[in-house]
Formats: C-alpha cells, structure tokens, sequence
C-alpha cells in the first residue's frame, strides 16, 4: 500500500530544520568572532605581554661598582672579574651526588659546601649559586671538558669586590657581602624603581662606607632584550642599555698617614681620630686591632669568622665610631672651658691642691707624681691637678656640666657620614632619673658629680666625639659636622660634586677665654706632661694628655692588685691640636690598658704632626719603639713621607692579586712610577714649618701635581658588628666610686 506524504509538511520542517541548524551556525559564529573580538582588542595588551615574555628574555647587566680613593687618588677599593663554579639546584637532580662528581674534576672544599648550603638556606631554589670561586684557567678548562656531564652546572664570569691595602683602613671602608633575607625583606619598602635597579645584584654594602653610600656606589643596572626560541635559546639580541658603573668616592683621609697610625699602635688596641678644623674632614679614621675585608667578599668560611667573632680583642668593633671610654684628664679642659663661659670660676682663682679632696666622708686622691700647691686654671690644666677639677665639678653640679658640655659634641652623634655610630653617655639629672630600674638608682647624688670633674664616674666618649670636641675648641667655637667623604665623582659625565661638611652654628665663646684654655693647653707641651714628647717640634702644638680608669676599684682594693691583669690596666689618652696659632688637624686617641697619656698616646699624636706638618715619617727605630710605648721624642732619622712606599696587603689572596694591576692604573702617574702603589702626598694646607732634609736643612715642601681621576673600569676587568664595649666605670650608687686619682 503506497503512502501519501505531505510535500508542503516536509518542506516546512526542512526549512525549519534548515533555520535552526543557520542559527546555530550563526550563533556559534558570533562567539568566535567575540571571543576574537574580546582577545584582540579588550586583552591586547595583556596577551602581548605575555607573548614577548615567551618571545623575549630580558636579561639585567649589573653595573661596575665604583671605586674608592683616598685625597691623593690612591685606590682602596676595586673591582676585578673572575670564573666561578655554580650551580642551580631546581635543575640538578641529586644534588650531593653532582658536587661528589665535581669535586673530581674541580677541588672542592669542606668550607666551600658549607657556604654553598648556608647560601642555598638564604636564596630561592632557581638561582644559580656558587660553589667554588676564582678558578684558575686549568681548572676552567678541565670543566668545560666535561660539561655533558653536569646538567644544572655552568661556569660564569663574576665580579668581585677587592681591597687591595688588606686590613688598612676597614672600619671605615667596610666590606660588601652577599644580600640576605633581613636585606631582601628590607628591599620591600623600597619604591619600585630603587627595587628594579637591584634586578641581578647579588651583592650589597654591608659596613662602613660601602654601606652609608651604597646608593652611590651601586650605579644603575642596564638589560639586555634576547629572542629565544621555544626552547629557550637565544636567537637574536633585540635592544639593549649599558649599566652606568656607580659614582668614585674621594675621601678625606689620607691613606699613608691611615696606614702608618695602624702600624704605630703595634698590637695595641684602641683608636684615633684627626680632623681638619676647618672645615670637619677626616684625616685619619683608625681603630685597632683591624680585620681584612676581603674576606667577606665571596662569604667568609667558618673558621676565619669564629677567630673574627670569639677574638677576645673584638677586631670587628669600630672603636673610633661604636668604642665608649671614659675621657680621664683629657676632660679637663671644657671642665675649665664651661667654668670660664658661666663665670663659676675666674682663671686666676686659685686652689690650693694638697693631693686629696674630701666630700661626704669619701676621699678622692691625685694620681702618682702629682705636686702639691696653689694652683690657678692654667696651672691646673698644665699639671693636671685632680683636686682643682673635684671641687669644680661640686661647684658647678651635673646639670651645668652636662647643659655646657653637650654643645661641644660630648653624649650626642656626630652624624659622621657613616651608619651605627652610638651617642656615648654625659649624664645629667634627667638621665638617672629615665634609666635607673629601682627608685634609689634614679636619684643622682652629689657624690657622684665629683669624679666627672676628672673625666670618671658616669662620662663614657667616643674617639669620634673627643676629635670633635677638641676641633670645635681649637677653632674658637666653630662646628663642623664631620665627614669622611670630600667628593663624589660621576665617572660617566666627568663631574665632581663637592660633600663639604655642613658649618653648624658656632658655639657662644669669648675669645679671651678660649685664649686662656689654648694657651694652658698649649703650655702641656712646653712644661707639662706631654713636653719630653713634642722636645724639638718644628712647629707649635696644644694638647692634654689622659689617664682613665679602665675599671673601677672596690672598698679596700687597691690598684696593685688589679694591675697584673693587662685589660684592667688604664687607659693612655691624647687630645691634642696644631699648629697652634691656626690650627689645621685636630686629633683624639685612645691606647687601651697602656698606662699614662704621655707614655703611650703623646707619642703617637706627635708622629702624626710630624707627617702632616712637617712631611716627616718616622724611621724603623721609633716606630718600634712607638709600637711599645718606649719611645717620647722621635729617634733616628726621619723619611720624608713621598720617599716611603705605601705599605699594601701581601698579593697571596687572589683578590689582591688580581686587583693589583686595576690599583695602580688608577692612581696618579707619578705615584705609579715610583713605586706602584704609592702616590705621592701633596701637603695638606696650613703646613706651618718646612720640610726639612736627612741633615737638618730646610727644603721647600714638595707640592705633587693634582691626582688624576680613576679611570673608569671596564666590565672585563671590574665591577661593582658588634656592640660597643661599655669602658666606663661602673655608676656610683649613693656616693662617689671608689677612686685612685689615675686621671693624668
């Protein structure tokens, strides 16, 4: 039987169907074309990004770090390039099976895997970290010949940080070491342009000038833009900018009077300080003993840091800038300075000193070899005399004292241009009152305002700070705020920018009193305690010597008793200025445990006249004798300071050696010639008395041509701790500390 079907039914369903499956197609269409749509316009600039991520490597180029020179140009700190074994431990899969194999092709060390393991605990897992440093060419060679072996594995060229003069110098230098988590995590609160300009720099400034002037140092970080192809290989360089080498730094100081101080305190502790009056440069920033900086440079190994850190002498403590002690006698004079400008005292008072003072049923004594008698201000400064400076200080009371002393620098920062420096202690009232943890130690009694007549009891100074303290009085007032930097050079544009020390307002101090302590000061070396030590000076000086306390004595202890132990012994200090009439150094030291000031310190003050006045260095015998406080006026004959070599660190450490050839490229072309790492020092101004030949004969000083500027290194050849020790004696309670006088 035939069916019938309803040709206008079915065509209408075709059509429907025909409909539906169009806009199906047509609705599928317009999502591609949105989704089209969508990625080329609303997310183009997302993907593109995205997209030259995956095209484009962008590589950093981490800048030359910039130089440091000394006022002549001398280098002391370079940069040099070295091959380096590292390692990228995400792509490495048995790690302690790979530096087993390595260490048969490339000697590896004990000291080496620990480094290795501590830098893996501070860095991300894809970085690439070193495992042995400064390979030699056979070493080198002997890799690459067995390359296939080690995936994760590549040798890189490095730049490292070197200071070619060792340990001279390093407190105030620093050192630069690898940025840690503390650094990373500090990097947050940068803004993000500081955060990209340290993109691939592994290392930082850590101490010292490396670290206050790091930003000038660093330079900026350039990039270069590399095509890769999908398997990560660089095809082509598409743009690139060159790092600009960070900024030279010209300091003040001059680095062979530095290094010939170091050698003066022999195997000494303690610190010294000289100042230029005028205008606050630092001439000379030593504290002793030293450490070598280099040895931080690629990771310090355990050893070397346990003998640093457990070192009984703390050769890592700043001693100029973070050491405190107590000032002894050299506190004297701002004593008599601050009784002069309140009129507590007049200069002709006289007191009459019979070697003891008595207050509150305590006695305080004078120091060995003191005399008895009528003493006026000039005689009391001249023979040190305790007794007058006791019943001075129960005149003017805490109070006064600290209101009239701070003004000279004394318990307050300096702001030197360098980080950690701590504020010393010149109590008052007030200050007991904050710091005493038990209702009768915030009370300050007035047996306790006599022993800082003499430099004792509560006062506790920095180096810095006596240096400070004593330009300021030698220039009548005048305040500078130190510093160790005198330029700042762009190698780049070839400019120099000036740091001059900021002129802080003068202090209020009439010029016949600052005459009156001057002269009495100067009278020190002419017939007091320091004159065997300055006999035949070519020029004029004013000074005090010290003699402080390292320890304070119990009830019924005697000094005897302590002095068998070489780190109780006293403190020789020196505070000192010249020429006289206009002064142009001003100078504070400190030799721990050594005894009297004039024994051990005058000596060391005198020799740095000697260099910067009357361009003399002194001979092998005196400083032997210096070096073990046996010498008072110079002996033998003197050196003229431009015929001494400049005496560097031994080239047996591979920065050293590597950096030599950058150091004496660098310095002045006659300095190079003469002896490779010495330049010739021209005289520092104000020089009041003639150099003066082997035979005694006047010579015109001999001015050396300006310094050349560094020359700029290039990317193949360069690139880019503790606390203070509390010396004071320990606070009175209730009444004055037992004494001994010992403030000479």
């Amino acid at each position: 039987m035939t069916v019938l079907k309803n040709l206008h039914q079915e065509l209408a369903r075709f059509r429907l169907r025909l409909v539906v499956a169009a806009a199906f197609v047509l609705f599928c269409f317009g999502l591609l074309v949105a989704r089209l749509s969508f990625l080329q316009i609303a997310q183009h600039d997302a993907l593109l990004e995205r997209a030259e991520t995956n095209r484009v490597s962008v590589v950093p180029i981490v800048p030359n770090r910039g130089l440091i020179v000394d006022r002549n140009g001398v280098v002391l700190a370079s940069n040099y390039s070295a091959y380096t074994l590292e390692i990228t431990p995400s792509k490495v899969p048995d790690l302690e099976r790979t530096i087993d194999q390595l260490s048969a092709v490339i000697e590896i060390q004990q000291r080496d895997r620990r480094r290795f393991k501590r830098l893996m605990e501070e860095s991300k897992n894809f970085e690439s970290l070193p495992i042995r440093t400064k390979l030699t060419d056979t070493e080198v060679a002997r890799f690459a010949a067995q390359r296939f072996r080690f995936p994760g594995v590549d040798i890189k060229a490095r730049l490292f940080r070197s200071y070619p003069l060792g340990d001279v110098g390093a407190h105030l230098l620093g050192y630069i070491g690898r940025i840690n988590q503390a650094e990373k995590k500090a990097m947050d609160d940068w803004s993000e342009e500081d955060v990209a300009n340290y993109r691939g720099t592994e290392y930082i400034g850590k101490l010292g000038l490396e670290q206050a002037y790091e930003r000038e140092l660093h330079g900026q970080t350039g990039f270069e833009e590399m095509e890769t192809s999908a398997g990560g290989r660089a095809v082509r360089r598409l743009r690139s900018r060159p790092p600009t080498p960070g900024n030279t730094l010209h300091l003040s100081i001059d680095i062979k009077l530095q290094a010939l101080v170091e050698r003066l305190f022999g195997e000494r502790r303690g610190a010294l300080v000289a100042i230029d009056p005028r205008n606050g440069e630092v001439l000379a920033f030593v504290s002793k003993p030293s450490f070598d900086p280099n040895l931080f440079v690629d990771g310090i190994d355990a050893d070397s840091w346990r003998d640093l850190n457990e070192n009984i002498d703390k050769p890592l403590l700043n001693r100029a800038l973070r050491g405190t002690y107590p000032p002894g006698s050299t506190f004297k004079p701002y004593m008599a300075m601050a009784a002069l400008n309140t009129g507590k005292r007049a200069a002709n008072v006289v007191i009459q000193d019979n070697l003891t003072y008595s207050f509150g049923g305590r006695v305080f004594g004078s120091a060995t070899g003191d005399r008895a008698g009528p003493k006026d201000m000039r005689l009391a400064i001249v023979t040190s005399s305790n007794v007058y400076f006791y019943s001075l200080a129960n005149e003017m009371g805490v109070d006064l004292i600290h209101d009239q002393l701070e003004p000279f620098g004394f318990g307050r920062k300096t702001e030197i241009d360098l980080q950690g420096e701590v504020t010393g202690l010149l109590p008052s009232t007030e200050w007991k009152r904050r710091n005493g943890k038990r209702p009768q130690d915030q009370k300050w009694y007035p047996g306790e305002t006599i022993s800082l007549g003499i430099g004792q009891g509560q006062n506790s100074f920095t180096m810095l700070q006596l240096a400070t303290a004593v330009s300021t009085l030698s220039s009548g007032g005048q305040r500078y705020r130190p510093r160790l930097v005198r330029e700042i050079e762009d190698v780049v544009k070839h400019t120099q920018r000036r740091t001059a020390s900021d002129a802080l307002e003068p202090l209020a101090l009439r010029p016949n009193d600052v005459d009156v302590i001057r002269n009495a000061m100067h009278d020190v070396t002419l017939e007091g305690t320091s004159r065997v030590v300055f006999a035949g000076a070519q020029y004029q000086s004013a000074g005090k010597t010290g003699t402080a306390q390292a320890v304070g004595l119990r009830a019924g202890q005697t000094y005897s008793s302590i002095k068998a132990d070489e780190r109780k012994r006293d403190h020789s200090l020196y505070i000192s200025f010249a020429p006289y009439q206009a002064p142009t150094i001003a100078v504070a030291l400190i030799v721990e445990n050594a005894g009297f000031g004039s024994g051990s310190a005058a000596p060391i003050a005198r020799r740095v006249f000697d260099y910067v006045l009357s361009g003399q260095y002194p001979s092998e015998e005196d400083i032997a004798k210096t070096q073990v406080g046996e010498s008072g006026a110079p002996i033998g004959t003197p050196r003229r300071v431009e015929d001494v070599p400049l005496p560097g660190a031994a080239a047996s450490d591979p920065a050293a050696a590597a950096s030599a050839p950058v150091a004496a490229a660098s310095m002045p072309a006659v300095a190079a010639a003469a002896a490779g790492s010495t330049a010739v020092r021209p005289p520092l101004a104000g020089a009041s008395a003639p150099t003066r030949s082997s035979t005694g004969t006047p010579v015109p000083p001999t001015r050396a041509p300006a310094p050349v500027a560094p020359a700029v290194p290039s990317a193949s050849t360069t690139s880019g701790a503790s606390s203070a020790a509390r010396r004071s004696v320990p606070p009175a309670s209730g009444a004055a500390p037992a004494h001994r006088g010992a403030s000479r």
